[in-house]
């Protein structure tokens, strides 16, 4: 397992090309298939490539020598980057106002992949993009200097009113630390700014500078301020790094989970229902029971509970949790019911305490792991939905441990050894591991607080992998290890977090009795491994392409006849595979090309084609998605192949 800071980008596509050839071939002729790259597939793993040229791929091509890569650096791991995004926000800032002048300034950070101004001003088109990007050339090919200057709250104050910036005026009074810093591009534009900036503008290359999208925001992210005009943008220290990006950000438009989810028809969002309220359809819900499945049964294996809790309760409930203070604004609003209070749970955990109170807790007891897969509902922005990735009702793989305090290393490194396990049945054995610490502002002791951060580190360390310790970024409540999962193409995804908890127990009052039969308070631990599995199942579409691994595919086999003559037999097989628990569809009505076609598109792993040969010797005719041609099997003989390919979770 590593920790990576910077990508790689590869200069060619890996393929394996395949083809049909006899058996099939009696059917139809179909060329070579495109090349596309599985992930994990054939026994290998490997890192995704992106072209950053064009490259004509054959398999009688002679071979050439391995392609350079392209390293894409982060903020992180390039200081001179940062500089360069951050400087480019200024820069377009300058153009803007330079072209538009009644537009007026807020913030312009830099962000991972670039940065981004947002804009008091009216909407902007793709030609006004266009017309912004040559001013800035202009600006940067100037060479002008960057120049930090340091001035009074009051000085501050003057010029903002001189210039008309209402929201630089809101900005500055945000602002607590004094003197208040300038940055100057040459003598001509100014920004409220602690920096860091290039000397000049000219250390910027503006061939490895481009303007991406526009987009609304609202000011302060509140939806009743402005609506301000976004202007997104990406920058790189050379041109070879944005071409490596580009073609990065093209294969991750290819896999967008939106589209394929709607092209393989596995969920949908209906606007008769509402935004961030996923529908799975037939084929996504199959995927969903198998993560369902295999979740719950490795649950079981590691010593905990399942159970299920309903999805309301009086809000008396959330003011004891506390959620009533905290998270009010992500709670939707309270229904009355018989003259009584209820509200959607935005969480689990309360639940979770209630069951471990409904009868009095003995040391002996503990620990106890409960999980569920409970269903939670939380408010969010309608500008802010995404996907599956943002969403407003979704479920938790949530479970809860409560246990003694010498139990909490041990417990913790059970999740570590769970959440692997589950991760890499999926594909995901690569992650970045963050320890966070306690904050300034906690509850719990000292002794604890030490205690379970030990603990944490200690699991982490028996488990041999490496991590990050992100000092005071724990929660109040406690210290957490939180996991990112990286796909593919190499991008990072939250999914994984265990979090200790002094809080809720506290505000629950729960005990355990002791060997002395006094009352203690036991330690709780929250943990999900998915996160949720909507999220989980967009990452998982992407991660594939949606070209799912045959124990995986919501569709196993598609049975193909070359004509109606055949269609009976198919029908029997058809019937045979799905008797033996194997995920099969007959298609037929039309030609067989396009049968096959059809059936590629559709990512299907197998493919069993029926002509009069198959029929009269009990076969078909095999073509693997990922294999290429398997030949003629006996219909027996197919069922058990992909069963063991299930079994063991590999390609046919």
């Amino acid at each position: 397992m590593a920790s990576s800071r910077s990508l790689l980008i590869s200069s060619s596509f890996l393929s394996k090309p395949s083809s049909f050839t006899s058996s099939l071939r009696r059917f139809v002729y179909l060329p070579s298939p495109t090349p596309r790259f599985y992930p994990k597939r054939h026994g290998f793993s490997t890192v995704f490539s992106v072209a950053t040229e064009p490259a004509a791929i054959s398999s009688t091509a002679p071979k050439k020598s391995e392609p350079a890569t392209v390293p894409l650096p982060s903020n992180d791991s390039s200081d001179k980057l940062l500089k360069i995004r951050h400087t480019c926000a200024h820069v377009m800032a300058m153009a803007v106002q330079k072209l538009f002048p009644d537009a007026k300034v807020t913030i312009g950070p830099w962000i991972d992949n670039g940065f981004y101004y947002d804009f008091d001003m009216e909407p902007l088109t793709d030609k006004d993009l266009k017309r912004i990007k040559k001013e800035m050339d202009r600006i940067i090919s100037r060479n002008l200097p960057l120049l930090r200057e340091e001035v009074t709250r009051e000085e501050a104050q003057k010029r903002i009113m001189a210039i008309n910036e209402p929201y630089k005026m809101e900005i500055l009074e945000s602002i607590k630390e004094e003197p208040i810093t300038v940055y100057h591009i040459g003598n001509e534009w100014w920004d409220l700014c602690a920096g860091p900036h290039v000397e000049t503008t000219g250390k910027i290359n503006k061939k490895a500078v481009e303007l991406e999208s526009v987009a609304g925001a609202y000011w302060r992210g509140d939806e009743k301020r402005q609506m301000l005009q976004r202007i997104y943008g990406t920058a790189w220290e050379s041109e070879e790094q944005l071409k490596a990006y580009l073609h990065f950000k093209e294969e991750a438009k290819r896999r967008d989970h939106r589209r394929i989810g709607q092209d393989l028809d596995l969920f949908s969002i209906q606007d008769e229902a509402g935004g961030g309220l996923v529908f799975w359809h037939p084929k996504g819900a199959i995927v969903r029971n198998i993560i369902e499945d295999s979740w719950k049964k490795m649950h079981v294996e590691h010593g905990y509970d399942l159970i299920y809790t309903p999805h309301v309760a009086k809000a008396d409930l959330w003011k004891i949790s506390g959620h009533l203070d905290f998270y009010r604004e992500n709670m939707y609003d309270q229904m009355e019911i018989e003259d009584e209070l209820y509200q959607l749970r935005p969480m689990n955990c309360p639940y979770h305490i209630l069951l471990y109170q409904r009868k009095r807790q003995s040391y002996r007891d503990l620990p106890i792991r409960v999980a569920e897969l409970g269903t939670v509902y939380r408010y969010e922005l309608s500008g802010s939905l995404h996907g599956l990735f943002r969403v407003r009702g979704f479920t938790q793989d949530d479970a809860h441990i409560f246990c003694l305090e010498d139990q909490i290393k041990d417990e913790i490194r059970g999740v570590l050894d769970l959440t692997e396990e589950i991760l890499s049945r999926f594909g995901f054995d690569k992650y970045e591991v963050n320890l966070s610490t306690r904050p300034e502002k906690s509850v719990g002791s000292d002794d604890i607080w030490e205690k379970a951060t030990c603990a944490l580190k200690d699991a982490l360390d028996d488990k041999g992998w490496s991590y990050e310790v992100d000092e005071g970024g724990g929660a109040f409540y406690g210290p957490k290890i939180d996991l990112k999962i990286e796909d593919a193409l190499g991008r990072k995804w939250q999914c994984s977090t265990i979090q200790v908890d002094f809080n809720l127990p506290q505000r629950f009052d729960i005990t355990y009795v002791d060997t002395n039969s006094d009352k203690k308070r036991p330690i709780m631990i929250h943990r999900a491994v998915l996160g949720s599995l909507e999220r989980f199942f967009g990452v998982l579409i992407e991660h594939y392409a949606g070209d799912f691994p045959l124990w995986l595919s919501p569709v196993q086999v598609r049975v193909l006849p070359v004509t109606d003559n055949q269609l009976e037999f198919c029908k029997e097989v058809s019937k045979k595979l799905k008797a033996c628990g194997v995920r099969a569809e007959l298609c037929h009505g039309e030609r067989l090309p396009k049968l096959i076609r059809n059936a590629e598109t559709q990512k299907i792993p197998l493919m069993a084609v029926v002509g009069p040969k198959e029929v009269e010797t009990g076969t078909v005719t095999v073509r693997s998605r990922f294999g290429g041609e398997l030949g003629t099997i006996p219909v027996d003989d197919f069922i058990n192949k992909i069963n063991i390919a299930v079994e063991t979770r590999t390609a046919l």
